[in-house]
């Protein structure tokens, strides 16, 4: 009996010290990093103040700058000496699609977390709140979605923009004549070049694009929030330990402060200071340890 007991125990041990080196395991997005050496970024390259492409070339702005974070505390995570970031373009109609097939390991831009995405991708904490509003020409007697009846509107495919525009189009009998691009550059060209009466998409992108014009004095954003749209970086569905490490580095921003001063950097000259319903969005996602 003293026998039997003592191999049971034995047992025992071995299942549960293989169970710690089971959970020891890397899996998923840190695995695939580990491996690769690599860490692959979607990126947009013209979402001002987010994401976007400076005159050297290089991928900046705000959403960057937390990814970045990311990617160094990954780094740490893996006792890694180099890791390599290789940065990809996507689009609305390809972002879900390079993460779910393991293209891209998170996707860094101005991306609405809902829950019908929840079902295909997961999402970090909230970095951001916008909403849909119009941008048009001053002078251009439009103020309100009601306005744009029979008028030409741009709209960017795969996006949330496009789906409540379309939604609101439908529900008030507005007739609209849109014009579905594919990106945030193609939105604006057509818009610039009168091809349009208005473009659709989130407040802060619209000013960003404006405050990039060569003609601001021009333009204007204008009407009620049509959308509530909280910004997160999007990472694989199923992947705590990934999302763990990201959501860390997002809490430790928000618990020290130190997310006003990249607020500041990217989003002040164009969004105003740090908006007090926004600073509390960040203090209630600040986890402690």
């Amino acid at each position: 009996m003293r026998r039997i007991m003592v191999l049971a125990a034995a047992a025992l041990f071995a299942a549960l010290s293989g169970q710690v080196a089971a959970a020891d395991e890397l899996y998923g997005t840190l695995k695939k990093i580990k491996d690769s050496g690599r860490i692959v970024i979607g990126r947009s390259e013209n979402s001002i103040p987010f994401s976007f492409t400076d005159a050297s070339g290089k991928p900046v702005g705000y959403s960057i700058d937390l990814c970045s974070r990311i990617v160094e505390a990954v780094k740490a995570e893996l006792k890694m000496d180099k890791l390599e970031v290789q940065y990809v373009t996507i689009m609305g109609t390809t972002l879900i699609p390079l993460l779910v097939n393991g293209t891209v390991d998170m996707s860094c831009s101005t991306t609405t977390n809902n829950l019908t995405r929840q079902k295909q991708v997961d999402f970090l904490y909230t970095m951001y709140v916008t909403g849909n509003q119009l941008l048009v020409r001053k002078g251009s007697g439009i103020r309100e979605v009601e306005d744009l009846k029979g008028k030409r509107v741009a709209v960017n495919q795969g996006t949330t923009n496009e789906k409540i525009i379309k939604a609101l189009d439908k529900q008030l009998n507005l007739g609209i004549r849109f014009l579905d691009t594919e990106d945030q550059p193609r939105g604006w060209l057509a818009f610039e070049s009168g091809r349009v009466d208005c473009y659709v998409t989130d407040a802060i992108v619209e000013h960003g694009l404006i405050a990039k014009s060569a003609t601001p004095e021009k333009y204007e954003v204008v009407g009620r929030l049509l959308s509530f749209d909280p910004y997160a970086i999007v990472v694989r569905r199923d992947d705590s330990a990934f999302r763990l490490i990201g959501n860390r580095v997002l809490a430790d921003l928000f618990r020290s402060g130190e997310i006003e001063q990249i607020y500041d950097k990217w989003l002040k000259p164009i969004a105003g200071p740090l908006s007090e319903p926004l600073r509390t969005v960040f203090a209630t996602q600040a986890m402690p340890y």
